[in-house]
């Protein structure tokens, strides 16, 4: 059974969520990310990314729930997408079904994501939606879309 995918943009409240998201630690392993402590991570939040102008986030919900969110900035002149879930809503498609909707939003070509090279669910799922690996950066891969 799908569940049912929309975007929203985020708000707030959501960010306690989204904050206790990016901490799980099987996440923060797979992203090679690290996470932010919680002031950290509100104030990047806050600032950098519900404040920047030319930046899109949106939050991911399945069946009205916050599975996670995803995001639209710019960076060397290249626009990138990141994407976040919570542990509790992979493997469900929901990734693949909310970052669909969401590249369909964004105009500009080509957009860039860079997963780390051991992410295999998210390289399959770019893969999946027509990225194509275009180059690495230290152990990140390059994906583009155009």
């Amino acid at each position: 059974m799908t569940a049912d995918v929309r975007l929203r943009d985020v708000v707030d409240e959501d960010l306690e969520i989204l904050y206790q998201q990016q901490a799980e630690p099987e996440a923060v392993r797979r992203a090679s990310f690290p996470s932010r402590p919680r002031d950290a991570f509100m104030t990047h939040w806050r600032t950098r990314v519900l404040g920047d102008p030319t930046g899109v986030a949106k939050a991911v919900e399945a069946d009205g729930e916050l599975a996670g969110n995803i995001v639209a900035w710019w960076q060397d002149g290249r626009r990138y997408l990141g994407y976040w879930l919570g542990e509790a809503f992979w493997g469900r498609g929901i990734g693949t079904a909310a970052v669909r909707q969401f590249v369909d939003t964004i105009e500009t070509r080509p957009l860039y994501a860079e997963p780390h090279q051991d992410n295999t669910a998210s390289v399959k799922l770019l893969e999946r939606l027509g990225f194509h690996r275009v180059g690495t950066d230290d152990d990140f891969l390059v994906f583009a879309l155009d």
